[in-house]
């Protein structure tokens, strides 16, 4: 049985919401005009995981969302490609089959969003989705369980499905608009990282609210205080509403402003969207691009 509570206690717990809010304001106050440029737009868009998680999602559809991918460093050459293309478990096989080049796929998995079902079922998607060839794997954390204080569960769970994963990445998400207190993202985010996830996430994009730049601040300074202990880098990734350039300059600055520059690469910073990549193009080139 594990001590969840030393693991809290060698943290820092000493803020509050109110506390966590004022920095973050100030964080954007002194550092958004001078991030707000070309050359942030440009790295945002190549952090970004290109997501398309639909219930009316089809083979056809996402084999075409792949072609667009292949297609990009033709249409523009002097920026990056995202970093990956994020689908449902199913779709893994169309996406490897049809994707080229270093664009990594991500895949939901664990009964994703909800999380609500039996701990075999997760591991056995998650280890079918790894086989499918996913390089990445996002999954939930047991929000109900940890909101009924059962965190050795929550701690156990992830260790189960790390271990599915076969080699591929592990994103937990925290769906942080689900927890009640910025001490809890906390909490989340230890026991995540504890239990051997390479990235923690703020929100699956299906419930409000999804990702807030206060639960980002919080998930950063845990990273930042896990590397410091132990000298081992944790990736963080904002997603669920991130759709405008302002609001992927405001996420970048609180994450630069925690993390710093070595931290601002696709290994470990990413942003889940769907919408950034044209509205982020269109700023870059200064007109409407709406090519993914």
């Amino acid at each position: 049985m594990r001590d969840i509570e030393k693991l809290f206690s060698e943290y820092d717990f000493n803020f509050d919401d109110q506390k966590v809010s004022n920095e973050v304001q100030r964080i954007v106050e002194e550092n958004f005009d001078k991030n707000n440029n070309a050359n942030v737009w440009s790295k945002a868009f190549s952090l970004i995981d290109l997501t398309s998680l639909n219930t009316t999602d089809t083979e056809e559809k996402i084999e075409k969302m792949m072609i667009k991918v292949n297609e990009f460093s033709s249409h523009y050459h002097d920026i990056e490609n995202v970093a990956a293309v994020c689908v449902y478990p199913s779709l893994v096989p169309i996406a490897r089959q049809t994707l080229q080049g270093n664009t990594r796929i991500a895949a939901v998995s664990a009964c994703f969003p909800s999380s609500q079902t039996f701990i075999e079922a997760k591991v056995a998607e998650v280890a079918l989705t790894a086989h499918a060839g996913a390089d990445e794997i996002d999954v939930v954390i047991s929000v109900g369980k940890f909101l009924s204080g059962k965190y050795e569960e929550v701690l156990d769970e992830i260790e189960e499905i790390k271990a599915a994963c076969r080699g591929a990445h592990l994103k937990v998400i925290l769906e942080t608009g689900s927890l009640p207190s910025m001490q809890d993202i906390k909490r989340a985010s230890l026991l995540a990282i504890a239990a051997g996830a390479d990235f923690i996430k703020t929100s699956t994009g299906k419930t409000e609210p999804a990702a807030k730049l206060e639960a980002a601040y919080v998930m950063c300074q845990t990273i930042k205080e896990y590397y410091q202990k132990t000298g081992i880098k944790i990736g963080f990734k904002p997603a669920g509403g991130v759709a405008t350039t302002e609001e992927a300059v405001k996420f970048y600055s609180v994450v630069n402003h925690v993390l710093g520059e070595e931290w601002m690469n696709k290994d470990l910073f990413r942003f889940g969207a769907s919408r950034l990549a044209n509205n982020l193009l269109s700023s870059i080139y200064g007109k409407e691009v709406k090519y993914y």
